[in-house]
């Protein structure tokens, strides 16, 4: 007979019954981001932390971390956010032992995706990096032995569900109904977390401990969505132009998510609005794919790996509504601002039921149930992220060339495999054409790189705000001359003459005229007017940043990217000296704790953010 899980209600309690039915080698697997039982994992690791005998080694993904600050004004910035976003939430007390380098030498911690560029100093986080396809994790944390699975979950009634995390767990299960593992199932229950049905839900004889109870429930961990820039935008109108009505729909976590997001609703509510803009942002550029600007009428599916919130505003807006055996999305996990999390808990269920959480296995590959998979995948368009890409069409997105990883492959290169294998799909990678870097723009699209996520075997479309690059199929040197067009014109000549030189295209290869001026100036000048009437907003979805926040957020991003420039902070601090404080100034001001200076140092980082702030209104950059 199954049998009923033991019920707890003291963290530690349960962490000593847990030691107690597995002995001292724990092998603890957790789920990637917010899946994770915070209290169980911490009261696991006390134990192990004051008696060396019991030997702890945790085997997750994308450990969430409140974020700190790192300098003066960013810790003026980030402390009071932190503060009002995540209190109550219980941090992991391996993650803070790991980045001071205290962890005790009985406790591993292994990971196959990163916090994106949060661990790239720390030594120990970058040796224990398991590099894996998202769809390999599950047999990788099988492979370690795991004894222990550690899941947040929500509760109804007598049924418990996984929630924001089905994407590894369901398969663990699996692998132990066939004796193929051996592990306790832990339970956390919180109260935040909405009830999802289909694969998340199971029953409680798959637990062994259930944690519940007074003071169990916490906080749930809820980044801010990051602001859409000009040039987001920009490539979320391109791409919107790529996706066909009665397709499929993949979209990566980001700002340029959001941006694809926000313009597909534009094409869909506002259709002459969104093809004046797409004409005056193309000028003189022939769109290089039959372009899709209609309105939905059969509307999309939605297939992925990542439930990202905007998904919630496509089925709102009528652009998600292609059903798939009554669901409009399936999705793997789940990560978002407060406000996605109470709109699924308040949701009515006939609504939540048309989402469906399955495992990423189901989501990112075609293996088990293939024929009827390909039936519902119908001209899927799968939209990831990258940070670089090269002329020859690699992408690089997860690691640097001196082997230090970012973040990880995750689901990347599965959608990438499965957008060839599925007939009429395209894998879309979207970067952003340039970059700050030691205080001077970079351009992200190199000749080579000495680290490659996707290789240039699967390169297919390439998306930055200049445009759009497909690459399927086509030679080297028209692969080359596609990216250049892409390309910010300040590098375009440099990177034309390595590719000459290396033989890659001809000698008298020249960059068409209409894509000589690929700029911020053209961008900015294409969504100007547009802009001023409210259809292209930082924050196209809502935010969690006060109006005083969201101006200094770009002020700050402006000395960040100046730091490295005496010359040009000076040019801030000066700017900042003149002229009497605006309101919104003061209001910035006093957000940083610098309205009331205290010495001559509070009065220097004063001025610099009053310049930084004045810089961006005479730009017309907000």
């Amino acid at each position: 007979m199954a049998r009923r899980p033991q019920h707890f209600t003291e963290p530690d309690t349960l962490a000593g019954d847990i030691i107690r039915a597995v002995g001292k080698r724990i092998v603890l697997g957790l789920p990637l981001g917010l899946g994770k039982a915070n209290l169980v994992v911490n009261a696991l690791y006390a134990r192990a932390a004051a008696d060396p005998s019991v030997s702890l080694k945790i085997v997750t993904a994308l450990t969430l971390e409140t974020p700190r600050g790192s300098g003066d004004l960013h810790r003026r910035f980030i402390e009071p956010l932190a503060k009002r976003l995540f209190a109550g939430y219980p941090d992991l007390a391996y993650a803070r032992a790991q980045r001071d380098g205290s962890l005790p030498p009985n406790i591993e911690v292994t990971e196959f995706f990163l916090l994106a560029g949060r661990w790239l100093g720390v030594p120990e986080a970058q040796q224990n990096f398991i590099s894996a396809n998202y769809t390999h994790a599950g047999e990788y944390v099988l492979a370690q032995g795991v004894n222990v699975v550690a899941h947040i979950v929500a509760k109804s009634g007598a049924r418990y569900s996984l929630s924001c995390n089905p994407d590894l767990t369901p398969d663990l299960l699996k692998a132990r109904a066939a004796e193929r593992a051996d592990f306790l199932l832990i339970g956390q229950v919180n109260d935040e977390l909405p009830f999802m049905d289909g694969d998340a839900a199971l029953s409680e004889t798959e637990f062994s401990h259930i944690l519940e109870g007074p003071g169990i429930s916490h906080t749930l961990f809820a980044p801010p969505k990051p602001p859409v820039s000009p040039g987001d935008h920009a490539a979320g109108l391109h791409i919107a132009r790529l996706i066909p009505d009665g397709g499929t729909l993949q979209i990566g976590i980001g700002s340029i998510g959001d941006a694809v997001a926000h313009a597909l609703i534009l094409r869909h509510r506002k259709n002459a609005d969104f093809k004046a803009i797409v004409k005056r942002l193309d000028g003189d550029v022939r769109f290089p794919i039959e372009a899709e600007d209609a309105p939905f009428r059969a509307g999309l599916y939605g297939l992925s790996e990542m439930f990202i919130d905007c998904f919630l505003d496509l089925i709102d807006a009528g652009v998600l509504k292609r059903k798939i055996d009554g669901v409009v999305l399936h999705a793997a996990f789940f990560l978002g601002p407060k406000g996605f999390y109470t709109a699924l808990r308040d949701m009515p269920d006939r609504d939540r039921a048309k989402i469906a959480m399955k495992p990423v296995s189901w989501v990112n590959a075609l293996y088990g149930e293939e024929e009827d998979k390909r039936r519902a995948r119908v001209n899927a368009r799968f939209i990831n992220n990258a940070m670089m890409a090269t002329l020859l069409g690699a992408v690089v997105s997860d690691g640097l060339e001196d082997g230090r990883v970012v973040s990880g492959v995750g689901g990347q290169h599965d959608f990438v495999v499965q957008s060839f294998a599925l007939k009429g799909a395209r894998s879309i990678i979207a970067l952003n054409a340039t970059r700050e870097s030691g205080g001077k723009t970079v351009s992200n699209i190199r000749w080579s790189y000495a680290h490659q996520t996707i290789p240039r075997h699967l390169r297919d479309i390439i998306v930055t705000e200049y445009g759009v690059a497909d690459l399927r199929g086509k030679s080297d040197a028209q692969v080359i001359a596609a990216m250049l067009c892409v390309t910010d014109s300040r590098f375009q000549e440099a990177l034309l003459r390595k590719a000459v030189n290396a033989g890659k295209i001809p000698r008298d290869h020249e960059i068409p005229p209409a894509h000589r001026n690929n700029t911020p100036e053209r961008i900015a000048a294409a969504l100007g007017h547009a802009g001023e009437s409210g259809l292209f907003p930082a924050f196209p979805f809502g935010t969690d940043f006060t109006p005083a926040e969201q101006r200094l957020i770009p002020a700050l991003e402006r000395i960040k990217n100046a730091s490295a420039s005496k010359r040009r902070l000076a040019a801030f601090a000066l700017r900042g000296l003149t002229g009497e404080s605006a309101v919104e100034e003061n209001l910035c001001l006093e957000r940083m704790g610098l309205a009331r200076p205290r010495g001559f140092t509070e009065r220097f980082l004063g001025s610099l953010v009053k310049g930084a702030l004045r810089t961006g209104e005479e730009s017309g950059i907000s």
